[in-house]
């Protein structure tokens, strides 16, 4: 099996067309820097209900001008399905990214998280179908894992849903099993835990922890914890969930139509998180001295997350650069800068 360093320079030999849905998000940004970088041809597809223009912004700054001319932006949303045949079109390998996140959003509006990441998710299975791409790779949760209460977490065990976020990501499962099996439509889903990295947005009320975290520090200001900062989670650097975005696209048919555990294997709890970001915030110049402050649990999160990452390492060659201390440490000069940019 091919490492991932063999694979993009395979890629930058022989450059393919790719689509990335979300293109404007966290992940999605990301994910088109890495493949612009390797001189890939690259449509994306967006409707900054989540995304940002600024972070296409920054991944023009990050490539050459030749490489951002093999960008073509559309404007539009997954639950069009015209758009999703126009973007669909012409395309080798889809990265479907683009969703309603976050826990907390969806119990707040389940109607718009639904239409979001069901609808949409239909309308792009049937748009790659139609177009025959090559590779159909979408974004699993380890939201789907519920109440099932066994660590690590293995892809064949899982329990009841605890959030309507989590009900859509687990139906996004069972429709692309069933275009497998009704259509001979094949995918590869990835069930990412708790990825964090730069161009992460540390703001508005469902910001991902980390991000939101580290902004208030930088801002001296205190951090809630909801329990009792025991609460652990299997948090997974941007470059960890990038590669395997592009290990799944390529990967063999015989490791296609599954599921594959997307972070690093390791367990942090929240305290052990809050112990971290203070340190590599310190290391880059900013002195925060406050304690957190513990709020009661918020209904549909989950105790305790750690995924068991051997079914990505044996069927796609996935094997994770960064610990989260590693990652803290790359990203935490990217959050710093950014909130000097924003003052």
């Amino acid at each position: 099996m091919l490492t991932y360093s063999q694979v993009l320079l395979n890629l930058q030999q022989q450059p393919k067309r790719w689509l990335i849905t979300g293109v404007a998000g966290f992940i999605g940004s990301n994910l088109l820097e890495v493949l612009l970088k390797h001189n890939q041809q690259v449509v994306g597809l967006d409707n900054f209900s989540t995304g940002y223009r600024r972070n296409l912004d920054s991944v023009k700054q990050q490539v050459s001008e030749q490489q951002w001319q093999n960008f073509h932006f559309i404007h539009g949303d997954i639950t069009n399905l015209e758009r999703c045949k126009e973007a669909t079109f012409d395309i080798d390998h889809v990265l479907h990214q683009a969703a309603l996140g976050s826990v907390p959003r969806s119990i707040d509006d389940p109607i718009r998280t639904n239409h979001s990441n069901v609808t949409g998710f239909l309308n792009m299975l049937v748009a790659s179908k139609e177009s025959k791409v090559k590779s159909f790779t979408y974004a699993a949760s380890s939201s789907t894992y519920g109440d099932h209460p066994a660590l690590p977490k293995v892809e064949e065990n899982i329990g009841k849903p605890l959030s309507p976020y989590a009900v859509t990501k687990y139906v996004n499962e069972l429709y692309a099993d069933v275009f497998a099996r009704a259509y001979d439509f094949h995918s590869i889903g990835l069930r990412y835990f708790n990825v964090f990295g730069k161009r992460q947005d540390p703001d508005g009320a469902y910001a991902a922890v980390i991000p939101k975290w580290t902004a208030r520090m930088i801002d001296n200001e205190a951090v809630d914890i909801y329990g009792d900062g025991e609460t652990s989670r299997d948090f997974c650097y941007i470059d960890n969930a990038v590669q395997a975005n592009i290990l799944a696209a390529l990967a063999p048919s015989e490791a296609k139509n599954a599921v594959y555990n997307v972070a690093v294997g390791d367990r942090t709890s929240l305290n052990q998180l809050f112990e971290l970001i203070r340190d590599n915030l310190h290391a880059s110049g900013v002195d925060y001295q406050l304690a957190p402050n513990y709020q009661d649990f918020r209904p549909g999160d989950v105790r305790h997350s750690q995924a068991d990452i051997t079914k990505a390492q044996r069927l796609l060659g996935y094997s994770p650069t960064h610990s989260v201390s590693k990652g803290l440490c790359e990203a935490m000069p990217w959050y710093v800068k950014q909130l000097a940019l924003s003052v």
